[in-house]
């Protein structure tokens, strides 16, 4: 009984031993772990080729385009051409009714006609009064009154033939024919209208469009620095690269070359007008259009750059987290220059080969540690 008794009270012991750790007799100790570094996608700074352009907002015009007016006054009676369509030069356009030139071309001829037979006439009469006055048979002046007929009718026989070449003249006039190849334009004039009268307009357009002509306002300033690029690097202005940035966004396939310069600055906007000449060999291109010309001015061979994501602004200051060998992060203030395509170019605060954070930099601060991972979408 007394080992059974001893056993109880020893295990009593135990328990309340036991209690009291659980309760805070004892300490608990915990383990503690250190938190590891983000993860951030670095890449190096490096140097590239980096061309220098500029774009502008430009209009589109037809190499030349002819405005198309009835050179006589009638009725419109045909319209030969398809409005919109190519047109070689010399397709008749226009019919305007002819049958009242072609009676004044019949008046000029006979006008003509009698005018010639005075002049046989009296060619016939001085020829005979010639040896007659030789012979003292006619007076002196019998001879001067018929050199002065003959004189008299040559003039007008030259006036009545020239009556004849304009009454010509404006007989082809009622066919109007297009002075140049080119693209049509909507007629402006119907079936029936008079035309050729001062109040009327234009019968219709015809511009040629390939090359197509595109203008670009550039200030006196720009105009200048194009003029002394392209006399330093001593070759002609049209050799610069031009690129036709459509409305919807696409680049034209064909580069453009500069054609000229306006004569004149417009001293209401300061900009000189300047003409970039297109090929367009399929005519898609119309006179009207708007679009933009990007000018390739020059290619920095060693621009030093950076992608922009790895570029943050505040407040006008540019920065960029830079990862030093022993990977810890440094914030630094960066000079840019412009963009290029999707990447910043670095003037100032960076070196060939240091590397930047470009993802997770929102995971950084000055001085922290970092792992870093190669930029998954580094060129």
């Amino acid at each position: 009984m007394k080992k059974e008794h001893l056993l109880m009270l020893m295990l009593i012991t135990v328990v309340t031993m036991l209690s009291g750790v659980g309760h805070g007799g004892v300490k608990e100790t915990k383990a503690v772990t250190a938190a590891a570094p983000p993860e951030v996608e670095v890449t190096d700074v490096f140097e590239k080729a980096v061309p220098t352009s500029r774009e502008y907002v430009a209009a589109t015009d037809g190499m030349m385009n002819a405005t198309i007016l009835a050179q006589v006054q009638g009725y419109l009676i045909k319209q030969n051409y398809q409005e919109g369509r190519f047109v070689k030069k010399g397709t008749l356009l226009f019919e305007i009714d002819p049958r009242p030139f072609e009676a004044s071309l019949d008046v000029a001829r006979a006008v003509l006609a009698r005018h010639q037979a005075v002049l046989t006439t009296a060619r016939s009469t001085l020829k005979r009064i010639l040896p007659l006055a030789e012979a003292r048979a006619v007076s002196q002046k019998d001879k001067d009154d018929a050199t002065g007929r003959v004189q008299a009718a040559e003039a007008e026989v030259l006036a009545a033939r020239a009556e004849v070449r304009k009454a010509e003249l404006q007989l082809s006039f009622t066919k109007i024919k297009s002075p140049i190849d080119g693209i049509a334009g909507a007629a402006k004039a119907q079936i029936g209208d008079l035309v050729g009268t001062p109040q009327s307009q234009e019968l219709t357009t015809v511009s040629t469009v390939d090359p197509i002509k595109v203008y670009v306002p550039i200030s006196e300033r720009e105009y200048l620095q194009t003029m002394e690029h392209a006399g330093t690097r001593k070759h002609a202005p049209g050799k610069t690269g031009f690129d036709l940035i459509l409305t919807d966004g696409t680049i034209w396939p064909h580069k453009g070359t500069l054609g000229f310069a306006d004569r004149q600055v417009d001293p209401r906007t300061g900009t000189i007008r300047v003409a970039i000449l297109f090929p367009n060999p399929e005519n898609i291109l119309r006179p009207g259009q708007y679009a933009r010309v990007r000018a390739l001015l020059e290619t920095e061979k060693a621009a030093m750059v950076v992608p922009q994501r790895a570029v943050s602004e505040l407040q006008g200051t540019y920065r960029v987290a830079v990862v030093d060998a022993d990977n810890t992060v440094k914030i630094r203030s960066v000079k840019v220059g412009r963009r290029s395509d999707a990447f910043w170019i670095i003037e100032e605060g960076l070196k060939p080969g240091e590397r930047v954070v470009v993802e997770g930099i929102q995971k950084v601060k000055d001085g922290i540690k970092v792992t870093p991972l190669p930029y998954s979408a580094e060129p």
